[in-house]
């Protein structure tokens, strides 16, 4: 009978030490992978919360060019196309009245990245009768870029509202492209990975830790009583 006891208490530590074991090394792995992330966060959300204490001048630059004549004649050989296919029963057609979406050839593209530095491969613009449109939205700023189509010229504007705003669109994923938004899945995962390890390890120390639970609840309890009380 003490054997049996005893036996089984040999089993119950060797099963505590294993979870314990691998509670601790999934809770450091995912800590480790979401450590910058949450520094990141926590920061932005210091400065989205404190917005209107935080000044940012926008810096707005703007720069001018000519499509070359051939590229010209390719550009407007394209806008016919857009434009009959929107008249058929393909294309979609685009939010602003009396323009057409569609894709930007790829010799103007990359004119445009030689010239500017903006990547417009796979980008949508803003086709009407004599301008190409195309907007760019970032994290931070705005940018937007126009060709007229009768004399070629073109007119890049970038506005630039400062790092706070860039790390602050970082945080929302705003205008940030689909590896970023991947990114933000990632952290996340390893963040709630490394908040139940934890809690689960707070379990498992809580016999020898009486102020653990306290912490747990009250922890739990202040966030609600404050959206209850003063979020209306």
């Amino acid at each position: 009978m003490v054997e049996a006891a005893s036996a089984a208490s040999v089993q119950a530590q060797k099963n505590r030490a294993f979870w314990l074991k691998h509670l601790h090394q999934w809770h450091w792995v995912s800590a480790a992978l979401c450590l910058i992330g949450m520094v990141l966060f926590s920061l932005t959300g210091f400065t989205l919360n404190h917005a209107s204490l935080i000044s940012a001048r926008p810096v707005v630059t703007a720069a001018k060019d000519t499509v070359p004549v051939e590229l010209l004649h390719e550009l407007r050989q394209a806008a016919g196309s857009v434009a009959g296919a929107a008249d058929g029963t393909s294309g979609p057609r685009a939010a602003i009245p009396g323009t057409t979406s569609g894709a930007i050839p790829g010799d103007i593209a990359r004119w445009v990245n030689e010239r500017f530095s903006v990547r417009l491969t796979g980008r949508q613009a803003e086709w009407s009768e004599d301008e190409l449109y195309v907007s760019l939205p970032r994290p931070g700023g705005d940018a937007w870029l126009t060709i007229d189509l009768q004399d070629g010229s073109v007119i890049y504007e970038l506005t630039d509202r400062g790092w706070i705003a860039y790390l602050n669109d970082l945080h929302k994923g705003r205008n940030t492209g689909t590896a970023w938004n991947l990114f933000i899945d990632v952290f996340a995962f390893a963040a709630l990975v490394f908040a139940v390890t934890g809690l689960v390890l707070l379990k498992m120390h809580a016999s020898r830790r009486p102020g653990t639970w306290p912490s747990v609840a009250f922890g739990l309890v202040l966030p609600m009583l404050l959206a209850l009380l003063f979020i209306h």
